[in-house]
């Protein structure tokens, strides 16, 4: 009779006296994963420890970090885009008043971070 483990594609190895299931991690693509990710690993983690750990032990949790990677990268970009252009900070402002334009773009990329924050890496 086939333990479960058996029926899902598991095999065991002799180790002395005992079978000890033979575990290894599925091959992932390894995509490109940084702040965004990480940060979302670390909620997780502290918040949502059932679903860490799922992720975790089914291999799974790598892919779904840099998915949520992408999504957050992408509205990021999107929503300093958008801002910069409603308030008309342009290549033109920078070249007449630098500093007036680092002021509006730091601003800009702190309200672009706390959306991504609360729309994709925090919820």
């Amino acid at each position: 009779m086939k333990t479960n483990f058996e029926n899902i594609g598991g095999s065991y190895s002799q180790q002395g006296d005992y079978l000890l299931p033979t575990l290894t991690l599925p091959d992932e693509n390894q995509r490109q994963i940084s702040v965004w990710a990480m940060r979302h690993r670390r909620y997780l983690k502290s918040s949502h420890r059932v679903l860490y750990y799922n992720l975790l032990t089914s291999g799974k949790l790598y892919n779904y970090l840099a998915d949520v990677e992408l999504q957050a990268e992408n509205l990021f970009e999107q929503t300093i885009k958008s801002l910069a252009e409603q308030e008309q900070v342009t290549e033109k402002l920078k070249a007449e008043n630098m500093m007036l334009w680092v002021q509006k773009m730091n601003n800009i990329r702190n309200r672009a971070t706390e959306i991504v924050n609360k729309q994709v890496i925090y919820k």
